[in-house]
């Protein structure tokens, strides 16, 4: 166990499968958290519990530059400092070919997975180098490594989520802040589950093991460790066989309805 008492870790999309799963994980370490995404009403169903001294649920438009730093503001009001960020907020869409997939669809992913973690990680970044420490993870996907047929919208995003981890990573290693990204194979969700039969079900990711991999990266053991790009897998399959077969790596990020 990581011991993370009188930190502040903000997570963004905290009421999503990832993002429940990650600030559990950082409550059991200790640390206070920050909990933002747009719906209030999901953070308190999913968080209300977590008592005032220990959380902070906020919602936000996290595509919209006033109203990330409004909630960075508020959480530095509250804590006096964000220790660590956590992008897990993200949406997906795929299934159709490059010339086929509307323009609308690659805005899009480009607006929920790229702008989002952008604008969060600029928000946070001004405290963390005036404090010469901090810590941030952001949540890509292992498509961003090799695109998929029929997710090429989704795929090209997350890339873009890994360089912005890189850049960042190199602009602010001589200030103490370290910047990482893991890169999910497809999550254990609802939604992911829905797309394979039950057989298949311990090839996912499960959100708790996830959540381990993104504590350990705000963690002090993970203190020489930055612009990493960390793939994580399901554990091995029960019956030791795998076919290698290779899917779409949807992560936690919310699906997004196609339209027509």
């Amino acid at each position: 166990m990581h011991d993370l008492a009188g930190r502040t870790v903000l997570v963004t999309g905290a009421s999503g499968t990832l993002g429940a799963a990650t600030t559990a994980a950082f409550q059991r370490a200790g640390a206070r958290t920050v909990l933002v995404e747009r719906s209030l009403a999901r953070l308190e169903a999913a968080h209300g519990h977590l008592g005032p001294e220990r959380a902070l649920l906020l919602d936000a438009d996290l595509t919209d530059p006033d109203g990330v730093r409004d909630a960075v503001a508020r959480a530095l009001a509250r804590f006096g400092a964000v220790d660590a960020l956590v992008n897990t907020v993200g949406g997906f869409r795929a299934g159709k070919p490059v010339h086929e997939e509307e323009l609308e669809t690659w805005d899009l992913l480009q607006r929920l997975n790229v702008r989002t973690t952008l604008l969060c990680c600029r928000a946070v970044l001004p405290a963390m180098l005036r404090a010469r420490r901090g810590a941030i993870v952001n949540v890509a996907s292992r498509d961003a490594l090799a695109g998929p047929a029929g997710a090429a919208a989704y795929a090209a995003s997350k890339a873009a989520v890994v360089r912005l981890t890189e850049s960042l990573a190199a602009e602010t290693r001589p200030y103490g802040v370290r910047v990482n990204c893991v890169l999910p194979d497809a999550l254990d969700t609802p939604q992911n589950r829905a797309t394979r039969p039950a057989s298949r079900w311990d090839e996912l990711v499960p959100a708790d093991a996830a959540a381990d991999a993104i504590v350990l990266l705000a963690s002090h053991a993970a203190r020489a460790v930055s612009g990493a790009a960390i793939p994580l897998g399901a554990p091995a399959r029960r019956d030791g066989n795998a076919d290698g077969t290779r899917g779409i790596a949807a992560t936690g990020d919310e699906p997004v309805r196609s339209r027509g």
